[in-house]
Parts: C-alpha cells; sequence; structure tokens
C-alpha cells in the first residue's frame, strides 16, 4: 500500500512534528512524532492543539485518530523541565488541549501503539475510544513511584471513566503496568489493535456520522462535568490542593503530638495501649 500523502504537517519545536493523514474518509489520523518519548512540552501541546483546530475548522466532521510514530511511545508523560520552568504550563498548555480533546465536537480515538506513561495515559483518557497494540506497551499511572501527586482533573478523569473503582485504586495506588490484554479485561481501553482495527471500529460504530447534529461536542461537555470544570478553573483546583496540604500538616502536627504525650504517659506511669 503506497503512502498516504498528508493533508498537513505541524513543527513541533526542535525536531518533531505532526502529521495529518486520511485513511479513510473523514478519519483523520493524528501521528505525533517528537522524539525521544513524545513529552508533553508547551510545543508539543500546541502543535496537537492547532492540529485539532484545523480539523475542526478546515475539513468536514468525522473522527479524530492519534497515534505515535515512535514505536516504543505513544507518550511518556510530562516533560518535568517545561512544568517546572513555566508556572504558565498547565493553565496554558495542557489543560486547554485536555480540555479540547475531551469536549472535542468529534468523536476521538486514541491508538496507543506503545508505552502511555503519567500524562501520557492521562491524555489518551481524554479521548472517547481507546485502542492498544495487543503486543507492545503498557499503561501505567507511575506517580506513586516518583513521589508527585495528582492534580485534579487528573484523577477525575479515571474517577469519571473507568468502570471500577477498584481499577481506579490499583492505577493510582499501586502504579500498576497494564498490557494491552489486562487494560481491556478493566474497561481502560475499547479493543486490541492499531490503525486496521480502528478503522473497522469506526465503521461498525457509525462514528463518521455523529458530529453531524451538531451537539457532539455539547454532549460530552456535560458527561464529563467534573473533570471539565478542574480544567476551567486551574487557580480554584490549585487552591484545593494547597487547603488540603495545609489540613494534612495539621493534621500530622496533631497525631505527632497524640503520639508524644503518649510516650511521655508511657514513661512516666508505665501506660499500657
Amino acid at each position: 500500500m503506497p503512502p498516504i500523502p498528508p493533508l498537513f504537517k505541524l513543527a513541533i519545536e526542535p525536531r518533531g512534528s505532526i502529521t495529518c493523514t486520511q485513511p479513510s474518509p473523514r478519519v483523520y489520523l493524528l501521528t505525533f512524532d517528537s522524539a525521544p518519548d513524545n513529552r508533553l512540552t508547551p510545543d508539543f501541546c500546541a502543535a496537537f492543539l492547532l492540529a485539532l483546530d484545523i480539523v475542526d475548522r478546515r475539513f468536514d466532521k468525522g473522527v479524530i485518530v492519534t497515534t505515535s510514530a515512535i514505536p516504543k511511545f505513544y507518550s511518556n508523560g510530562l516533560d518535568f523541565e517545561s512544568v517546572f520552568k513555566s508556572k504558565s504550563f498547565f493553565p496554558e498548555s495542557l489543560y486547554p488541549l485536555w480540555k479540547r480533546l475531551l469536549t472535542y465536537p468529534m468523536p476521538t480515538i486514541a491508538l496507543i501503539n506503545g508505552h502511555a506513561f503519567a500524562a501520557g495515559m492521562m491524555t489518551a483518557m481524554m479521548h472517547d475510544y481507546r485502542f492498544m497494540n495487543p503486543h507492545r506497551g503498557f499503561l501505567c499511572l507511575n506517580e506513586l513511584e516518583f513521589g508527585a501527586s495528582l492534580k485534579a482533573p487528573m484523577s477525575s478523569i479515571f474517577r469519571q471513566k473507568l468502570p471500577s473503582p477498584n481499577t481506579y485504586r490499583t492505577i493510582v495506588l499501586e502504579a500498576k503496568r497494564f498490557n494491552a490484554l489486562e487494560a481491556l479485561q478493566e474497561g481502560i481501553v475499547d479493543g486490541l489493535g492499531m490503525v486496521p482495527e480502528g478503522l473497522k471500529f469506526i465503521q461498525e460504530m457509525g462514528l463518521v456520522d455523529k458530529a453531524k447534529s451538531g451537539v457532539y461536542g455539547q454532549l460530552k461537555a456535560e458527561m464529563w462535568r467534573e473533570t471539565v470544570a478542574y480544567l476551567d478553573d486551574y487557580v480554584g483546583s490549585e487552591k484545593l490542593i494547597e487547603e488540603r496540604m495545609r489540613g494534612e500538616e495539621r493534621l500530622q502536627e496533631r497525631s505527632e503530638r497524640r503520639v508524644a504525650e503518649w510516650e511521655k504517659s508511657k514513661d512516666q506511669k508505665g501506660a499500657k495501649l
């Protein structure tokens, strides 16, 4: 099969790109290629967001499909240098991309060809459907392993979309790495395979026509209202985290005081638990 000519191609600095092709009528395949592992930098987010805008504003309504040209990775998550360098990364780069995906006015499918870790997995969850390569890659929320807390929309998207609270617990509190079959069994992904299987799914579900009535994005905005609200109100959701952290500090102080008092009483009176 000859290569499919691109509809357009966008640069991701310093040497990456997002290419849009049309493997089937009104199916728009966005392929990211930002070595080494498609980290979510400001440039990556901006190019991804622009690609979504171009399809929405300049092409017939259909289906968005995203995947990676890097066989090992769909996305390996955040670029921490970008996160720590700029206070505006979440409200001006990442959250606008996630909200656009979550409320996009056409069906969206993530074809997870390789590893999707941390924010890479979250980005896949912002899509309507997920297909996973049955031969390569893991899905993992590994914040537990490197000591990072989850911001409000990072957690709520799993709470809203996963069919089981037990799966939610396993993802967050065990940092389990799910292979494709496990991800399918737990309802994290909707099917196994890549472009051919994704195209078959699109045809069977009649997805190319779902956006015709013009309310597809509005329906999703209401479905995922909690996460959309967190993405819209970065300052408010950050204040919630700060209040929780202050509450945790007060709790730890009271806990330490109780233990110290018990130790003192135990030394003085030989008291027991």
